[in-house]
Formats: structure tokens, C-alpha cells, sequence
């Protein structure tokens, strides 16, 4: 494909001599195929909403079929440099086709796990017999020879279905598993006899399922079975009857923007219910199943809450009168129903700390508790206080800088630390409760050497004042002259913490010349409920604000330039990424924009989707107030005609149940037409990928890291090292 180099000057970038004008240089794109404008007026709560694709929402009609094809043939046109796409791909192959082993489930004289060897697409689900002696927190060998018990294609199903282990029962002797076809976030649940090695005639269809779990008498199994129309429904199924007897037991007044889990405790005399709206707040319930008496224990609070059962006590980790979590104790031994929730009766097991609790663990005598400072993990040591005092930290574990770690117990007094990176793959370790000396039980995978790659925190200043911290990953001793070509990514939302994780992308990124940056947004739950707060509803403005406080700190401070500076994101992600490029959009060269939220004014009418619980996160437009904020906002209205937007890449597919697919549809087509800057606008559109599943693949991947890196100029070499051209 032959192209013209023509210079442009995007408005709003700063131009400080010849030396800038380089990344305003760029090649004459072939225009996208055509889409046919007729537009649609909605008139809501007295304002004319113009949607000129609508059109495209209908996603089987020829039309639309038609046109998917044509996009992706461009998008295809347009990420046009083969060899590149091939050595992206062959560098994630090392680094993404790992073998993946779960956590081995015991099963009366067996173990059940997952195992995916190298190569494969997907897992199969095996067992082993149960090894002897102790336990060593070790993974079963991914090559080794195991029984399958279950594999999707074996089933009938193509290589984008995976299976999942979803409960095993109490004696050992049956087996839930889940078929996920594709991308959907539906599933259906089979049973298997693990002693013929059947199936079972009990068996739930293709639906949005909660918790589906053995009960401890060996009659049946309860599910939560999720509808779109009417809300979560706790059912019970009973071994041998028909689905259509199933008895309903709880959920009866609950809409669908709601989630339900349950549990059994005291050996199935009671059930815990947990009732989560949306990302707002729980009501945590005991049901008695002897009566069917449901007896709220936090109910109808502005509060977060998880609960745990045990040694005749119910401990709730919670932000109820704790922005920054604690875990309270509720005696339970004895104490009937109806006191549990008497507050007078509650004691704080571990008091509110400096930082947010995330999670606790307790082993032996001791209590370990993961807190997130500063968007990295700290383990601290508890014990008991005296005559009921809430527990008092003695100790720490010992963690290297910019880490996530999770501690789990292994056996008596063992327990396996994890760590990971962004220049560490996750890595599991033996670790010693006395000295805290930890041994590696197996190494990560992959193998990567960071040592070239330095890792920095630093923390950049919000449009209204309010401190963050940002990650950054460049490599060592690379020049901050402003030239560095960067790929800024973010997620702000659905109180989300995202702590440090090692990403194929993002060491690629940094092998080919790159900065690879990570903004910590208002909206996730990184410094407790009030920062999540700042990002929701009426203040989900602050989130795209402080991205792009981000942006431009790595600008100022002489990491990047507009013209080398590429964001992305995806789901609440592509949200934001969206929001930020319409707002700002001289400030971006390249985004990529994956399985997103985009239209949110008519969000609340996309009711085939699963994600109504998102509108009490977002907002939702049949609520005169809450339209304001979103039309202000909402990305898909907000592009205008005319303006030079940056190179942008959106992604999605058919069997997107969460985020409407018609979305990204719509937005491709508005900002092909609108922009004037001449970079490409492209979809790439799977008909099998979907939020849960089958977008993640290696050639995807590919392609998308691909795309991005052409509209910077990069490079990648045979041996994984890159450089961006030299500016003119």
C-alpha cells in the first residue's frame, strides 16, 4: 500500500522549532469504507438527542453484517506492516503461551484442577490421585499425564469454549463444571458423576448464573439463577427432579441491577446471603432453612461489606463507618438470629488502618492481613489482644517495592506467598512464618529478565488539586528528552484497584524503546470508599480529568510528547480512553479502545444486556438529573465534526452480553466521518469474543500492540529490542 507523507499540525500542539514537526508527518490513510448516515431524534427530558448510526444497533440485519466485514478488511488494510504483527506475535508467544495450572481441589482420593499446556487454546479440566504426605503448596506438573475428565471440543464445542470447575460435592463423588461458549458471559452447568464418569441427567441451561454449589446433605445443588428482566433468583434443584420444580428461596423484590451470593453455614442450617448493588453497597442476610426466615444483618446502609463464617462467629470486612475497611466480629454461638444484627454486639476484630484493608488471612495463631499503601501490598502480623481487645499488629512480612502479594495458608502453620511485578511474572513462594525466609516453589512463567526496565512511582497533581500516583516502566538509561514514545493506560471505576501485575504489552512496549505508564484514577477503590466515590455518578468526570492530568505530567516532564503519546483501555476503560480523546484530542497521536461503554445516554435502554447494575455506578439517563451529567460527558455524543482526533483502534464482538456491542459499532462509524486529522479510525470485530472470554488471544493482541506502534513509529527487532525513528 503506497502513501503520500504529509505534515500536519493538529490544533493545540505545541510546536517548538522544526525538531517537533516529525509525529505531525504522517502518510495518507485510504479512507474507511463507507456508512450510511440516517439519522434518529430522540427527544429526552425536553432535549433533542441526534443519533445519526442507529442503524447499527441492529447487529443480525445484513446491513450491519455487511458492514462488520467491511471494517474489518480496513482495519486489516491498515495495520498493514506483516513483519512487525509477526515479531509483536512471536514475542508474545514467549511470553503469553505459558502453561497454566490452577489449585488443585480435593476430591475424596483425587485431586481436580485445570490444566492449559503450551499451545493450547484452552484448558481441559484433569485429575491426579491425591499425593501423599504433606502439603507443599507445589502445582501439579502442567506436562505431566492426567485423566481428563472434562474438555470442550471434546463436547462439540470450536476452540474458543472453555470449561470450569464450579464445585465439587462434599463427598467427593460429583462434579459441577460450566461450559462457557465463547465470549458470553452466560454459562451452563452439567454434572458429572466422578465414579462412572457420566454425566448426569441435572443440569442447568445456557444462562447469567451466581453461586451454584453443592449442599452439604448430598440432595442437590443451590444456584443463583440471574435474569435480565426481573433480577438474581436463589433456587434449589434437587437430584433426579426436573428444573421446573426447582424451589425458589430467596431473591423475590430484587431487580437486575443487583448480584446475589450465597453460602451454606452450620453444616446447611443457615444460609448467608449477600446482596450487592451494583458497585454501591451490600446487605448481608441469614436465612434459616428449617423456616425460611431471611434476618438482615447490614441492610440498607451506604457501605460495602464481605462476610465470613467461623468458630460460631461471622466476621465482616466493611467500610461501614471505616472508609478504609475493617473486619468486625459478631458472636454467633447461641446467640439467636435476631441478635446478630444488634450493632451493641459488635466488636472491631481488626480496627481501620492507615491504609486500605484488602484482605486477611488466619494461620495458626496469628492473623495476616494484606493492606494496599500507596497502590502497593504490605502484609501485616496480628494477634489477639487482651480480654477482647480487637488484634494488634506485631509484625510485618518483609516485600519488595511495588509488588501485589497475597499470603494463603499451607497447613498449620506453612503458607505460600505470592508476588508479582510489573517486571516479575507471578511468582509463588514457600514462605516460613518464623523468619519469614521464603523459598521459590516453582519458577515464573514466563522467564523474563526486567533488569533493563526501570520501574518508578510518581505522583502528578488533578486539575482540582487532588494527588495520584502513576507507575511508569522505561528503559534503563533512556533520555528524558521528550521524544520517548508512551502508551499511558487506565481503568478508574467500579471500585477497581489496580496494583502492579506483569503484562506481556507492557514489557514488549518497553523492549521496543517505549514508556509504559499506569494512572491510579479516582473511581477505583485504591485509597478506600471515598475515592471511589469522587468517580462515580455525578463525579465520573474526575476520572477522565485525572487521566488527562496524567497525560499531561508525562509531557511536562519531558517523558513524552502529543504526537508519541498513546492511550488505552478497555470496558469502563475504553470509557475513559473515549471521554479523554473527545475531550482532549490534540493531546493523544493513538488509542485503543476495547469492548467499551461509549453511548451513555441511551445506556439505560440497553436492556438485553447483563450490566444493569452498572447504572447505579454510571448513572442512568431516564433520571432527568443524572442525564445531565451523562450527556456532558457521554462520548458518543460528544463527537463533533471536523475535529483532527487521533489514530484510534476500537475492538469488540457478537457475544459481548455485558457491554452492548452496538456501542463500538456506532462510535467507529461517528468518528470516521467527524475527524479531519487523517489518521486511521479502525474496528476490529470478532463475532466469537465477548467480555468473558475469546478477546485476549495472542494475534489480537498482536495486532492491537501492532497498531499502536506503527502510528508512533516503532520498531521491533528480531531479538525483541525496538527503538522509535529519530525526530527530523
Amino acid at each position: 500500500m503506497s502513501r503520500f507523507a504529509t505534515c500536519l499540525i493538529r490544533p493545540g500542539t505545541a510546536v517548538a522549532g522544526l525538531g517537533l514537526l516529525f509525529a505531525a508527518c504522517v502518510p495518507e490513510w485510504p479512507a474507511p469504507p463507507p456508512s450510511r448516515v440516517d439519522v434518529v431524534t430522540d427527544t429526552l427530558h425536553g432535549v433533542e438527542i441526534e443519533d445519526p448510526y442507529r442503524w447499527l444497533e441492529d447487529q443480525d440485519s445484513p446491513e450491519t453484517r455487511d458492514w462488520i466485514a467491511a471494517q474489518n478488511a480496513y482495519a486489516n488494510e491498515i495495520v498493514s506492516d506483516a513483519a512487525l504483527r509477526t515479531r509483536i506475535e512471536e514475542r508474545f508467544g514467549e511470553l503469553m503461551d505459558v502453561p497454566a495450572v490452577s489449585a488443585p481441589r480435593a476430591a475424596g482420593d483425587h485431586e481436580i484442577f485445570t490444566v492449559r499446556r503450551k499451545g493450547e487454546l484452552q484448558a481441559r479440566i484433569v485429575r491426579r490421585p491425591k499425593p501423599d504426605g504433606d502439603p507443599t503448596g507445589e502445582r501439579p506438573d502442567p506436562d505431566a499425564d492426567y485423566e481428563v475428565l472434562v474438555d470442550a471440543q471434546a463436547l462439540g464445542f470450536d476452540d474458543y469454549a472453555s470449561p470450569g470447575i464450579v464445585d465439587i460435592s462434599p463427598d467427593g463423588s460429583l462434579l459441577l463444571f460450566s461450559i462457557r461458549d465463547g465470549g458470553l458471559d452466560e454459562i451452563s452447568v452439567r454434572l458429572l458423576d466422578l465414579e462412572t464418569l457420566e454425566e448426569r441427567p441435572d443440569r442447568l441451561p445456557e444462562a447469567l448464573y451466581g453461586t451454584v454449589a453443592f449442599d452439604g446433605e448430598g440432595e442437590g445443588f443451590y444456584y443463583v439463577h440471574r435474569s435480565r428482566e426481573e433480577g438474581p433468583r436463589a433456587r434449589f434443584h434437587r437430584f433426579g427432579t426436573p428444573a421446573a420444580e426447582d424451589e425458589e428461596i430467596f431473591g423475590e423484590g430484587y431487580g437486575p441491577e443487583t448480584f446475589l451470593r450465597l453460602e451454606e453455614i452450620e453444616d446447611g442450617r443457615w444460609l448467608l446471603l449477600d446482596v450487592q448493588h451494583g458497585w454501591m453497597r451490600n446487605d448481608i442476610l441469614v436465612m434459616d432453612r428449617a423456616t425460611g426466615e431471611v434476618h438482615p444483618i447490614l441492610e440498607g446502609e451506604r457501605a460495602h461489606a464481605g462476610a465470613r463464617y467461623e468458630d460460631g462467629r461471622l466476621l465482616l470486612r466493611t467500610d461501614l463507618d471505616a472508609p478504609l475497611y475493617r473486619v468486625v466480629e459478631i458472636p454467633t454461638d447461641g446467640v439467636p438470629l435476631p441478635d446478630w444484627s444488634d450493632r451493641s454486639r459488635w466488636r472491631d476484630w481488626i480496627p481501620e488502618q492507615d491504609h486500605l484493608l484488602r484482605d486477611y488471612a488466619t494461620i495458626a495463631e496469628r492473623t495476616y492481613v494484606e493492606l494496599l499503601d500507596d497502590v502497593a501490598s504490605r502484609i501485616l502480623v496480628f494477634e489477639a489482644g487482651e480480654d477482647g481487645a480487637p488484634l494488634q499488629p506485631v509484625d510485618e512480612v518483609p516485600l519488595p517495592d511495588h509488588h501485589t502479594a497475597t499470603l494463603s495458608s499451607l497447613g498449620d502453620d506453612g503458607a505460600i506467598l505470592t508476588l508479582a511485578s510489573f517486571t516479575v511474572p507471578t511468582t509463588r513462594y514457600r514462605l516460613d512464618l518464623e523468619t519469614f525466609e521464603r523459598e521459590r516453589i516453582e519458577p515464573p512463567h514466563p522467564d523474563y529478565d526486567g533488569s533493563d526496565v526501570v520501574v518508578e512511582q510518581i505522583w502528578y497533581t488533578s486539575k482540582d488539586g487532588t494527588e495520584a500516583p502513576m507507575y511508569i516502566m522505561r528503559p534503563r538509561g533512556a533520555a528524558l528528552d521528550g521524544s520517548l514514545p508512551t502508551l499511558l493506560h487506565g481503568y478508574g471505576g467500579f471500585n477497581v484497584s489496580v496494583t502492579p501485575s506483569f503484562r506481556a504489552q507492557a514489557a514488549v512496549w518497553v523492549e521496543a524503546g517505549g514508556v509504559f505508564a499506569v494512572a491510579t484514577l479516582r473511581g477505583g477503590s485504591e485509597f478506600g470508599e471515598g475515592w471511589h466515590r469522587a468517580g462515580m455518578l455525578e463525579n465520573k468526570q474526575n476520572v477522565f480529568v485525572d487521566f488527562i492530568s496524567s497525560a499531561e505530567w508525562l509531557i511536562a516532564n519531558g517523558y513524552t510528547h502529543p504526537d508519541r503519546l498513546a492511550i488505552m483501555g478497555g470496558s469502563n476503560g475504553g470509557l475513559l480512553v473515549a471521554s479523554s480523546f473527545t475531550q482532549r484530542p490534540e493531546l493523544f497521536r493513538a488509542v485503543y479502545c476495547g469492548f467499551p461503554d461509549l453511548d451513555m445516554v441511551r445506556f439505560f435502554t440497553f436492556t438485553e444486556t447483563n450490566n444493569m447494575p452498572a447504572l447505579l455506578e454510571y448513572g442512568n439517563g431516564g433520571i432527568p438529573e443524572q442525564f445531565e451529567f451523562l450527556r456532558q460527558y457521554s462520548p458518543y455524543q460528544a463527537v463533533e465534526d471536523g475535529v483532527a482526533y487521533p489514530a484510534v483502534m476500537f475492538t469488540q464482538g457478537d457475544l459481548d452480553t455485558r457491554v452492548p456491542p452496538l456501542q463500538a459499532r456506532k462510535m467507529a462509524a461517528r468518528v470516521q466521518a467527524a475527524t479531519s486529522s487523517g489518521l486511521p479510525v479502525i474496528l476490529r470485530y470478532n463475532p466469537r469474543a465477548g467480555h468473558a472470554g475469546g478477546r485476549s488471544r495472542i494475534p489480537d493482541r498482536a495486532m492491537d500492540t501492532a497498531f499502536l506502534m506503527m502510528q508512533l513509529g516503532m520498531t521491533l527487532g528480531p531479538e525483541g529490542q525496538g527503538s522509535a525513528p529519530e525526530r527530523e
